[in-house]
Formats: C-alpha cells, structure tokens, sequence
C-alpha cells in the first residue's frame, strides 16, 4: 500500500479543528466557529472516504508505468520564471512545461518512491509546483478565509488520488522528519522561503536543504537579531513548527545556532541567551500575479 494513503488514513483520524492553524494570527469568535464546523464537516467526510481511498489511483497505463519519475520540466519552469525567489505566475500559466508536470503529479506511480530521499525531493517539489497550481486557479493565501480554501478545501490529484495542501505538508512532509522542509515549501507568500530556480532533486537534495536553510536563517528581512537587547525576532515559521526544530536541535536557538553565519552570535544562540518574539507574517504573493 502506498505511503499516500497511509499517512492519508492518519491525517482523517486527526482532531477536527486542526484547520486552525492555517491562521497567522488572532480570530474571531463568529469565525472560529464557522471554521470548527467546517473543519468537523472535513474530518467526518474523510472518514468516509479512507477506506476507499487506494482504489481512486488511477488504473491507466500512464499511472502504473515504471522508470524514474521526472522532475525536469518543473525545473525547467522554475529555471525559467523564477527569479531570487520571484515568480512570474503569468509566465508560468502559458508554459506547456508546467501543465505536462501537473498532469505527471496526477498518474504519479507512487510506489516508485523508495528511498527517504526520493519521497523528499518528489513531495517537496509536488507541494511547490501544486501552489503554483493554486494561484493560477485564482485562490490566495492572503486573507484568513482564502488560507482556508487555498490549503484545505482546493484539491489536487496525485498519483492518482486528490489531496490538498495542508495535507500534503501535514500528512506527508512533516511525518518525514527532516525540519529543514519549512524552508524547501513555498506558499506563494513573501515570507515564505524564497522558491528555488530549480528543482529538488535526490542527487543535490542535501546540498539544496542544508542551502535553503542557511539563507533563509540569515536573511534579516524574515530574521534578525538585536543583539544589545538580545531578542531574537523571528520567522512564525519557527512558532508554527517549533516542535519540529526542538526535534533536531534541543531548541529553536540551538537550531538557529547551526545556521547563522556569525559565529559570535551562534554562541549567543545556543547558550540560549535570547528572548524570542516572532514576526508579523505577510501573506502579499511572491511575484507577478497572474493575468484575469
């Protein structure tokens, strides 16, 4: 059985009101509630759903075809219109590179995916490329609600099966514990990590990771470090996922600690002698947006 599915079954098991999360910030009363019955409505319709799950993937030839899966044509796209991190959505939406590699997520041979590594690489680059897909369908993670349809209620299909975003990073990506992901995914949003001009790939997947997270980490426009006072201002990257970086590192400063490029401030760091604040998230989109 395809590891989709079972981390699919785990995810539909899941408290209701796990949606929450997708906000950045305080809500309402009106709006919380809207969102526990919707999220309620979700959870009871997977439920029904689960064990029927692994007969969606798709039968054709093309789903069940064996060889390597390639991510060339998403590289091409990313190589092609993303520029230090900004992309040009109405470039991407006429690219017949990026619709030939949607409709290979779609008949994915998931059993393909054998080693740690390759998981890594195909999801990583599946949720990016699947953002994009997002955005040139006409949602947005800017506002509360459009976070709501953007990662839960927009649904993609993958090898075969339809899953959203936030299952995707939830269900997939987080349970391959490898923290460094939250600077690999991109939402589309500018305090996002910036998206690579190029794909993941299992032969440079070390060297991408290990890059991603240092400049993400050293970037002073999603960190900083005052370092009289001795707050760190952080991502909400590192508030949303702390248990992740606790995980790796014993805590979030340890973790940054091994990032950073000063190394007087890595002593600071993992000596634990900052108060963290974290900030503000702008959720604006992360390049040209696209035409209509």
């Amino acid at each position: 059985m395809p590891v989709l599915i079972i981390r699919r079954t785990a995810l539909a098991l899941g408290t209701a009101v796990s949606v929450l999360s997708l906000t950045a910030g305080a809500v309402t009363l009106a709006e919380t509630l809207h969102l526990e019955r919707y999220a309620t409505q979700q959870s009871q319709a997977q439920r029904l759903s689960v064990e029927h799950y692994a007969s969606v993937q798709d039968p054709s030839p093309t789903a069940v075809a064996t060889g390597y899966f390639s991510h060339q044509p998403f590289d091409q796209v990313l190589r092609t219109h993303v520029v230090d991190g900004i992309v040009d959505y109405p470039a991407i939406a006429v690219d017949p590179h990026f619709t030939d590699y949607i409709n290979q997520l779609s008949h994915a041979n998931l059993d393909q995916l054998t080693t740690h590594k390759e998981e890594l690489a195909f999801w990583i680059n599946a949720y990016n490329a699947l953002v994009i897909k997002g955005i040139l369908d006409g949602y947005s993670p800017s506002t509360f609600f459009g976070r709501v349809r953007f990662f839960k209620m927009q649904k993609y299909k993958v090898g075969g099966a339809e899953v959203d975003l936030y299952y995707l990073e939830h269900g997939i990506l987080i349970p391959l514990k490898n923290s460094r992901i939250h600077f690999a995914i991109v939402c589309a949003s500018s305090s996002c990590p910036k998206l690579r001009s190029e794909a993941f790939s299992i032969d440079l997947l070390e060297m991408q990771l290990e890059q991603n997270a240092k400049e993400f980490i050293n970037d002073s426009t999603r960190n900083r470090f005052d370092r009289e006072q001795k707050v760190a201002y952080l991502s909400k990257i590192f508030d949303w996922f702390e248990s992740d970086f606790k995980r790796d590192a014993g805590s979030v400063q340890a973790y940054l600690a091994r990032y950073v490029d000063d190394p007087k401030l890595a002593q600071e760091l993992e000596s634990g002698l900052y108060r963290v604040k974290f900030l503000d998230y702008d959720w604006r989109l992360n390049g040209t947006p696209p035409k209509g």
